[in-house]
């Protein structure tokens, strides 16, 4: 009597047409390897992806509101007070924190105003002369009466009166930019 020897390997012997994955020990630690390598590559990328696209979603904050000064400093001022004020814009990852000087004057009314120190012709800082009782622009000669209502020169319209409110007995303020050499007030930022 004769004897087959079967010489094919375990994984030819299963039945004809089926295929059949072998998982040993070594390409399953392989592939769990490959998974937490992944996992811990998606887990890490997720800082760098809101980073680089913090810009895309992320609005430009405009400025905050800035104390003038209290209102009993201002309380019998008849000629306009300058006053240096701070605040902080921020854009995308930058934040930028900006010293401007403004004015605190009485409207026809009498109630206080604030009147930005930017020259709405070319944008140079208009300076208060009492002598002359108005504003007087350095660069070309613009000049402004005490309310900051447009008397002489080239600038196109007033000085820019900027929004105001009191609150604790502060005078606060909400700077603005302007776009320059324009008959309206067109805010910039």
């Amino acid at each position: 009597m004769e004897q087959e020897i079967n010489t094919s390997k375990p994984s030819e012997r299963v039945a004809a047409g089926k295929d059949v994955i072998i998982i040993n020990r070594r390409s399953f630690f392989g592939a769990l390897m490959a998974i937490g390598t992944a996992g811990m590559g998606a887990f890490l990328s997720i800082p760098v992806l809101r980073y680089v696209l913090y810009p895309l979603y992320a609005k430009a904050s405009g400025t905050e509101w800035s104390d003038v000064g209290d209102m009993t400093e201002f309380a019998g001022s008849t000629s306009p007070v300058r006053k240096t004020i701070t605040f902080a814009q921020r854009d995308g990852w930058r934040e930028v924190v900006s010293a401007q000087s403004v004015y605190v004057t009485r409207g026809q009314q009498g109630q206080l105003e604030v009147l930005s120190a930017i020259c709405p012709h070319l944008g140079c800082s208009v300076s208060w002369q009492k002598a002359q009782d108005e504003f007087v622009c350095p660069c070309h000669g613009g000049r402004f009466a005490p309310d900051g209502q447009h008397v002489f020169g080239p600038p196109p319209r007033s000085m820019d009166r900027l929004p105001t409110r009191v609150q604790g007995g502060k005078l606060q303020v909400h700077f603005e930019y302007f776009r320059s050499d324009v008959p309206n007030q067109e805010q910039l930022s």
